[in-house]
């Protein structure tokens, strides 16, 4: 995987802000919740990818430009950062 560019970063940051909620559309993993799962955005780490923890319980990251998240309109507040 390469390394995203500074403004890719930043742009990802600004969309995935700590306590954004997404549901996920597709994701390549085994391990997975299944499309249509919704979760709140914990952090994106360097390489871009979206930390979120899933309602279902489990903690998986999005990886930018292969897996598939979309925003929803509602933040939250909660133990991994402020809205």
């Amino acid at each position: 995987m390469n390394r995203p560019s500074k403004a890719r970063l930043e742009r990802l940051r600004r969309a995935f802000p700590p306590g954004r909620r997404v549901r996920l559309v597709r994701m390549e993993d085994a391990q997975a919740p299944p499309a249509g799962t919704c979760g709140t955005v914990r952090c994106v780490d360097d390489l871009g990818s979206i930390h979120i923890a899933w309602d279902t319980g489990g903690s998986l990251a999005a990886l930018d430009g292969e897996d598939v998240v979309e925003r929803l309109d509602k933040r939250v507040n909660d133990d991994f950062g402020n809205a």
